[in-house]
């Protein structure tokens, strides 16, 4: 099929991939302008033009320019995969079979931008993927398929999106294209009553507060690795925490140390107290980057009974 892509970034650039891959002829590739701040070349940019495609970059999808370019495409459908810009209607129907959209929750739960992070933050035992037909409202068009991902206990952020749902996602949004060109696939409004929204996972979110309870420390943690990195502050040091285990007390008197204490160094970590228990920081980063929490700790002249900002 013909196919016009909207998105950026890695999943945007597999998703071209995957089309192409496959043998449909992508017509059209949208992508964000050029960031003048930053020294990364845009994914979906460099793959398009590695493609022989000349990547289509509006300032904004809103205006008539964009819209002359996806009817000129006369592309069957479009597939939007990690997209940064506001997609109007008036553009997304433009394809013969409409718009499809890829996004990382169990929709109507979790619309937003950093959906995996939320998941993860606030104790979910599972999340997944949507795809669905974008509407004017953020993430609320009605849902054409959607696969569940369990979130084990210790799974991190890395782990549910890079080898779950990116690679899922990609190959979803395939089925997905199939269907809708077919016919053959239903849309199902999404129940409002169910619905909840989370704004972007911003650094006051990733701030560890000692005091909480270690499964809210230890999910805080997971939902932030490897980015933006959960972190906590000894004297004016900032310390960003990546790998950690939990270890849980038996029983309340038996939690060793308090809140934001460290209560061990060993040779490769170090340890800190918690409501219930123990977090065990493996993997950390301070002003001379990532290293392991023994090596932090070392930096930092980190002492047992040194208290982390609470």
């Amino acid at each position: 099929m013909r196919v016009a892509l909207i998105g950026s970034a890695d999943f945007g650039k597999a998703a071209l991939e995957a089309f192409l891959d496959r043998g449909d002829e992508v017509v059209a590739v949208f992508c964000p302008p050029d960031n003048p701040k930053s020294t990364k070349p845009e994914a979906l940019k460099e793959a398009a033009i590695a493609s022989g495609l000349v990547p289509l970059q509006f300032a904004s999808l809103k205006g008539p320019e964009a819209a002359q370019a996806m009817i000129d495409s006369q592309a069957d459908i479009c597939v939007m995969a990690y997209v940064l810009q506001f997609v109007p209607q008036e553009l997304a129907k433009l394809p013969k079979h409409g718009t499809i959209q890829y996004h990382p929750s169990l929709l109507p739960k979790y619309r937003g931008p950093s959906a995996i992070n939320w998941a993860i933050a606030l104790g979910e035992e599972k999340t997944g993927l949507t795809i669905f037909r974008p509407s004017d409202g953020l993430d609320e068009g009605e849902i054409i398929l959607q696969k569940e991902v369990a979130i084990g206990p210790d799974d991190t952020l890395g782990h549910i999106y890079f080898d779950a749902l990116f690679p899922m996602g990609v190959k979803a949004l395939l089925e997905a294209a199939d269907l809708v060109a077919a016919h053959q696939h239903q849309e199902i409004i999404q129940d409002e009553s169910l619905a909840n929204y989370e704004g972007w996972f911003e650094i006051n979110a990733a701030q560890i507060h000692w005091a909480s309870h270690i499964t809210q420390t230890y999910n805080l943690i997971r939902a932030c690795n490897p980015a933006p990195g959960a972190w906590t502050k000894m004297g004016e040091q900032k310390v960003q925490i990546f790998d950690a285990r939990k270890h849980v007390s038996a029983t309340y008197g038996a939690v060793k140390g308090k809140p934001g204490e460290i209560t061990q160094i060993s040779a490769d970590s170090f340890f800190v107290g918690c409501h219930g228990g123990q977090i065990e920081v493996l993997k950390a980063k301070g002003s001379a980057g990532k290293m392991s929490g023994a090596q932090l700790a070392q930096e930092l002249n980190l002492q047992v009974g040194q208290f982390f900002l609470l």
